[in-house]
């Protein structure tokens, strides 16, 4: 069961994940950026093709969807675990994003960590990966055809205009 939103990112119920993919339903991301301990690099990774949505795209976000009754930082933390390998750390939120990108909408709750152990993938969602230096990252994003998922392309740029 996964947490449903509304508009204005107030949870209003909980409903199958199937059911919030097949209705377009607001839901909620809880998304960490995976930068070097230095913070010159970003961990880049790529999804697998049997994702539910953007299979084989690439993202630099490591997350996924909060789920019914979770907060979306302990997301945040759970995602990067299963999905990176990445545990002990304590992620940095940054911002809240609401994003609509029919049938795709969600409030992204974007978080950030500093890291420079081990990369261990899942391999259920993660095809493969690796560290790329935010003019690397800017470069690639600036070609329209390199498949990059979309939300974490909104997300990329608004924490890039923190920067």
């Amino acid at each position: 069961m996964v947490a449903i939103y509304d508009s204005t990112g107030v949870v209003v119920d909980a409903r199958p994940r199937d059911v919030m993919r097949a209705e377009g339903l607001w839901h909620a991301s809880g998304s960490v950026l995976v930068r070097s301990g230095d913070g010159e690099r970003i961990y880049v990774h790529q999804r697998t093709s049997d994702k539910d949505i953007y299979p084989g795209m690439h993202d630099c976000w490591a997350g996924g969807v909060v789920a019914a009754g979770e907060d979306p930082t302990d997301c945040a933390v759970r995602e990067l675990a299963e999905e990176l390998g990445v545990t002990g750390v304590t992620p940095r939120r940054l911002f809240t994003s609401r994003i609509e990108l029919p049938p795709l909408r969600l409030h992204m709750f974007a978080h950030e960590v500093r890291w420079d152990g081990p990369i261990v993938h899942q391999e259920s969602e993660i095809a493969g990966g690796g560290w790329l230096t935010l003019a690397e990252l800017v470069s690639k994003l600036g070609d329209p055809d390199w498949p990059f998922v979309p939300d974490g392309r909104i997300g990329f740029t608004m924490w890039l205009r923190m920067q």
